[in-house]
């Protein structure tokens, strides 16, 4: 990721030192490196240095044809690519119109399209296990463990084991044990991250989802019951926001094996 934008810079400078490009046209290159400008979109290409993972795609309010034109700009500098919250009919044009794309994946349950880093599953990073409530909690879950696999990491899954059969959860707690970090994902009254949280010395990233029924409000009382957790080392992002609570997952995976990713990513 980080490593194949340095090769991009290395051989603008190497073409320019011997003469294969004006300064002018190395100086252009460079600066689309930065951001690139295509009217609807800003593309970040240099994100993937700063944050150590290129910009991810949010598909909602996107058309399928803006989409695919961010994705062209982001795969000239990342081999690894992420969009959230899109269909299939998005997948099937980037597949119809990129010639050249490979090995792209389509995720039903997290209306994810992804490009899987290439790293041997061997090399992965352990550390990270999302686990959730229920079972209609499994699309935000996924979108959670999926964006820390693309982070480089190797997710162990906990699913259907919410608190309404709390000794399903207590069967896996070795496991949690083990963990650097859970992601917890819950819908209803939301009480999984803090039980989790009472249970392990990891930090807990809390997801509230819109599961639920009316007084649940769309994931705002699930949401409430997080913030409101009285077990520590509990964090929380905002409903439905798998993304955001694997990303932060990945970078604190990231933090604690910090020798390990460096090998991996190089």
């Amino acid at each position: 990721m980080e490593n194949n934008i340095n090769r991009i810079i290395e051989t603008i400078l190497n073409n320019f030192k011997e003469g294969k490009i004006k300064k002018e046209d190395a100086i252009s290159k460079i600066r689309d490196i930065y951001f690139e400008d295509i009217g609807f979109a800003k593309v970040d290409h240099h994100r993937a240095l700063r944050r150590g993972f290129p910009e991810v795609i949010y598909g909602a309010g996107k058309t399928p044809e803006q989409i695919l034109e961010i994705t062209k700009k982001i795969l000239n500098y990342s081999d690894v690519l992420l969009i959230t919250r899109v269909t299939e009919v998005t997948y099937n044009l980037l597949k119809k119109e990129i010639k050249n794309i490979k090995n792209i994946k389509f995720d039903r349950d997290a209306g994810i399209i992804y490009i899987p880093p290439d790293i041997p599953d061997s090399k992965l990073l352990k550390g990270i296990t999302v686990v959730c409530a229920g079972t209609s909690d499994i699309g935000v879950a996924e979108e959670a463990a999926l964006t820390a696999y693309l982070m480089g990491n190797r997710v162990e899954r906990i699913y259907d084991a919410g608190v309404a059969g709390i000794h399903r959860l207590i069967s896996f707690k070795d496991k949690l044990i083990r963990s650097n970090v859970i992601v917890a994902v819950a819908g209803m009254e939301g009480a999984l991250p803090g039980i989790v949280s009472s249970m392990v010395s990891c930090p807990v990233i809390g997801v509230p989802t819109s599961v639920g029924y009316g007084a649940s409000f769309a994931g705002l009382s699930p949401m409430l019951t997080m913030l409101n957790s009285c077990s520590p080392g509990v964090l929380v992002v905002n409903i439905d926001n798998g993304f955001g609570a694997g990303y932060s997952a990945g970078i604190i995976n990231r933090l604690i094996n910090k020798g390990e990713y460096d090998q991996v990513m190089s």
